[in-house]
């Protein structure tokens, strides 16, 4: 069995031991060699963020970056801590997209108006408004995202089933894929059919019920009505719970460890993001490849998206120089493409993202032969954000405690009532 991890697994090993100086606000406020630090706070690991802020502080001699990693699982509460505190120490922070409107009701968000005609003509139009608020521009964008479904070569061989084209015209569908999966689990040994990477995580579950026509989640003026029992949302939680108690993909394995299964053969079919591409690649014994997210039989074609958005903390006494780097990492062709450098990130840049997939194009193997194609095809067609509202914290939080329950036997209907009640009462408050 494979010793690879995902990418999220390797991200909280590493940043464990910098959460307890995070928590504490430990900064140094002093000028290195008379340069303006400015502190950046964020959920990767330092390899990631080198390239970009090396790139910037050669272009801006007069400034460093001093780059905090917070575990992923810990970074949203790390920032309502300081934030609220009115932390000094934090100048730039990475930004959950479905977060900012929260984020700006509470004040921690600085107004960006003085670079919103730059940010219009540097970033997609979608990356533009998931990083703006009621008509404002909140934080600029920096990566956007999707998913493909990954399939074992070799095990579909094994069992005599064709694979998935990469052309989007020929997405398979859901039941497609648990047809062929079981198929594969009789003849080649697979243990499952298909691993789904986010796991209980609402980015994964989405397309889901959206597919089916569910929705969102969430409705209403004002962005604060549950709407989680409709028909969409019951029958995809019964297709997700189903998927679990037939034994076609494993309970009791976390979102971290899916990537390891795939790669160790234990299940022909793996939805994940672009993230794994680098990985997959590394392994010289792996047949693998890429094809576009199902969508169910009758439903439409809907896949994941959002990223990383950065910010500046209204609190900050360093206002000018945070700008000056998100400018550079978010709005030029140089720094947005240094952001991805060292970790296989959609960049939210027009012209990065050109090059990015023109790299992919260039650079492809028969492994991840249309990779750029599919990419291109959902961020344009497919792609569904995350809901709006400011209360987005509070149902992502509600929605993955009922996904658990439902991936481990919870009853569907009764479970997605609670939790739309639980939301009801949550959303009160906020109203």
């Amino acid at each position: 069995m494979t010793g690879l991890l995902s990418r999220r697994r390797l991200l909280g090993t590493a940043l464990a031991a910098a959460s307890g100086a995070v928590l504490a606000g430990c900064a140094d406020d002093r000028p290195a060699g008379g340069r303006t630090a400015v502190r950046f706070l964020g959920p990767e690991t330092a390899d990631t963020f080198r390239p970009v802020i090396q790139g910037f502080e050669r272009a801006h001699p007069d400034l460093r970056v001093e780059y905090t990693p917070v575990p992923p699982a810990q970074l949203n509460d790390v920032l309502q801590l300081r934030l609220s505190a009115k932390d000094t120490a934090i100048d730039v922070y990475c930004v959950d997209q479905p977060r900012v409107p929260a984020l700006t009701a509470r004040g921690f968000l600085t107004d960006l108006r003085a670079v919103d005609g730059r940010a219009r003509a540097a970033v997609t139009p979608e990356q533009y408004e998931i990083s703006s608020w009621d008509g404002v521009l909140r934080c600029l964008p920096v990566w956007t995202s999707t998913q493909y479904l990954f399939y074992n070569a070799d095990l579909l061989k094994k069992s005599g089933a064709a694979a998935p084209g990469a052309d989007p015209a020929d997405r398979w569908s859901w039941e497609r894929i648990l047809e062929t999966g079981r198929r594969t689990m009789d003849r080649s040994g697979a243990d499952y059919a298909l691993l789904i990477e986010q796991t209980d995580a609402y980015y994964g579950i989405q397309p889901l019920a959206e597919s089916l026509g569910g929705g969102p989640g969430i409705t209403g003026d004002d962005m604060l009505t549950p709407a989680v029992t409709n028909r969409g949302w019951t029958e995809a939680m019964t297709w997700y719970g189903k998927l679990f108690a037939d034994g076609l993909s494993p309970r009791g394995v976390s979102s971290f460890e899916m990537a390891s299964l795939f790669t160790a053969g234990r299940a022909p079919f793996f939805v994940g993001g672009p993230w794994n591409l680098g990985a997959f690649a590394s392994l010289k014994d792996f047949a693998w490849g890429t094809a576009p997210q199902p969508q169910f039989e009758r439903g439409r074609a809907v896949t994941p998206t959002d990223s990383w958005s950065w910010g500046v903390n209204p609190h900050s006494g360093r206002a000018d120089a945070a700008l000056r780097f998100m400018e550079y990492a978010s709005l030029t062709t140089e720094g947005s493409l240094a952001t991805v450098a060292a970790s296989p990130l959609i960049p939210s840049h027009r012209g990065a993202f050109d090059r990015y997939a023109a790299d992919l194009d260039r650079t492809a193997t028969r492994s991840t032969e249309g990779v750029a194609a599919i990419m291109r095809h959902e961020l344009a067609e497919t792609a569904v954000s995350r809901p709006r509202s400011i209360g987005y914290t509070q149902f992502e939080t509600v929605m993955g405690s009922a996904f658990s329950d439902i991936r481990n036997g919870s009853p569907v209907r009764p479970r997605l009532a609670k939790a739309s009640a639980e939301l009801v009462r949550t959303w009160e408050r906020l109203r």
